[in-house]
């Protein structure tokens, strides 16, 4: 009896609100459509996204209140969040990687949308706001990493001002839109903040409002089976005629496998941000330090593998020319296939297209992170030599081995599994080069290689050669490097420390 009057009481408020807004009248589409009984763990991946850019918004929005959008304070804001707000630094960690996480799921759901073919009539336009929402979060994604205003985000803001430099005309033009004037200064951190923070965020909840609205209108497609043929002419009718037989309602039947995607979701992103902490900021932005080694976020690191890999006189064309190709294709891909099969046993080759797609991705991805081009700057300070390497050797092969360390080689050559990789390996240096081989190619340089003729004297050669002659299986003869009777130039200049740059 008390519950039935609470209720009544209750309902007056509601019918109030309800006749001046239409709130309910207007929700009630988007809670109780009838999507696909068959719709099922396929399906999640969407409301997953949506979860990650809900989260964006809201984590985004307190940052906000904090961050300093100032060249000479946008650094310290972030030490400030980090340090000293309460938690600030795991809100920042929510914000990382619930970036990341949308970019990921994101692109895992067209995949699953490209696979069923379920961008076929009527949804030729679902996907084309999917590919323009996909181009906005990966904006909003590289506007973010600028936001940390540190080393990686000052120089990766100067490689992408590089590239739009290289646009033939207009390219002096673009890069002074980009950067607010013609060089990287104040004006480019509030450029990219106002993107960041109100342009961009602002285009995608326009995107997910017509995303949605295409969604309710032209309904969610059914789980594909071989032999079912979309046919425009016949299809929405007969798509309406199963729903109103075999649907389901979204709420409260499919939204319960939506609610435990994401709640799972969620916790893994929490594990992960209370895990590994924030993303940056590194070291503070210096235009003078040229020996850095700056790094996209992960979203990106299959583009920085593929332009980190592209031959030096095809860099322009590939990179200006292929991204453009690119979006015209996901664009074009409903228009060159709206009607037909959707079951993938039936489309081998888009499968084939799709699998490339993934394993291109991963592999350039895999490089961008190992970036085996890139010197490990530290390794000569911050990896010894090998014990096995030094054991047993004379004094003058320690000596060697002594140079070697200081005059960097170990940043872009790795004995004993360690240190870079721009360089071979040098554990088995002296069965395929001589002596004199090696004095010259150390005294030149060549390919990669700077030249060190002028940075090594005569006794550091001698000492240097005798400790690579060291460096051979163990099964293999001694080598016959002498060490100290090197026919060796006379005139050298002194060491130098210099850093080996790529």
């Amino acid at each position: 009896m008390i519950l039935a009057r609470i209720l009544a009481l209750a309902k007056i408020p509601i019918e109030w609100i309800e006749l001046r807004t239409g709130a309910i009248a207007f929700s009630k589409p988007m809670l109780f459509h009838h999507v696909p009984r068959s719709a099922k763990w396929w399906y999640v991946f969407g409301s997953a996204t949506l979860m990650f850019f809900t989260i964006q918004i809201v984590t985004g929005v307190c940052l906000g209140t904090m961050y300093a959008p100032s060249a000479a304070q946008a650094w310290e804001s972030l030490r400030y969040i980090d340090e000293d707000v309460p938690f600030g630094w795991m809100l920042r960690a929510l914000h990382g990687w619930s970036s990341t996480a949308m970019v990921v799921m994101m692109v895992i759901h067209m995949l699953q949308v490209f696979l069923h073919g379920s961008f076929k009539f009527p949804r030729e336009l679902n996907w084309i706001t999917g590919v323009f929402l996909l181009l906005t979060v990966l904006a909003l994604a590289f506007t973010g990493q600028v936001m940390r205003w540190d080393q990686d985000a000052y120089w990766g803001l100067g490689i992408g001002a590089a590239i739009v430099d290289r646009v033939p005309i207009f390219g002096d033009q673009m890069r002074g839109l980009l950067l607010g004037g013609p060089i990287i200064g104040g004006e480019t951190l509030n450029r990219f903040f106002a993107l960041h923070v109100f342009i961009l965020p602002g285009a995608a909840i326009a995107l997910v409002g017509v995303h949605m609205t295409l969604i309710i209108k032209n309904g969610i497609s059914e789980m594909p089976k071989p032999g079912a043929v979309v046919v425009p002419s016949t299809y929405r009718k007969e798509f309406e005629e199963r729903m109103e037989k075999t649907g389901v309602p979204f709420f409260p039947d499919a939204v319960q496998r939506d609610m435990v995607f994401c709640g799972t979701c969620l916790i893994i992103l929490i594990i992960l941000a209370a895990s590994f902490g924030p993303f940056g900021p590194g070291g503070m932005p210096d235009p003078t330090l040229i020996d850095t080694n700056p790094r996209p976020d992960y979203p990106f690191m299959w583009i920085f593998g593929a332009v980190s890999l592209l031959p030096p006189a095809s860099e322009t064309a590939i990179m200006l020319i292929t991204p453009a190709i690119g979006v015209l294709i996901l664009i074009a891909v409903p228009f060159l296939s709206n009607s037909g099969e959707r079951a993938p046993s039936r489309r081998p080759g888009m499968v084939l297209v799709a699998v490339f797609v993934v394993m291109a991705i991963v592999a350039l991805t895999y490089e961008g992170v190992t970036s085996p081009w890139s010197p490990v700057m530290d390794a000569w300070s911050s990896l010894a030599t090998p014990a096995q390497f030094i054991k047993g050797r004379t004094p003058l092969q320690v000596q060697g081995a002594v140079v070697f360390q200081s005059v960097q080689c170990r940043n872009c050559h790795e004995l004993g599994g360690f240190g870079g990789k721009r360089g071979p390996a040098l554990d088995e240096i002296s069965t395929r080069l001589s002596p004199d081989q090696l004095v010259r190619q150390i005294q030149q340089g060549g390919g990669n290689m700077p030249a060190f003729g002028k940075n090594l004297n005569s006794a550091q050669m001698s000492a240097l050669v005798a400790f690579l002659g060291t460096l051979r299986p163990e099964n293999e003869p001694d080598s016959k490097i002498p060490g100290a009777n090197l026919p060796l130039p006379t005139s050298m200049s002194p060491p130098d420390r210099g850093v080996l740059t790529r």
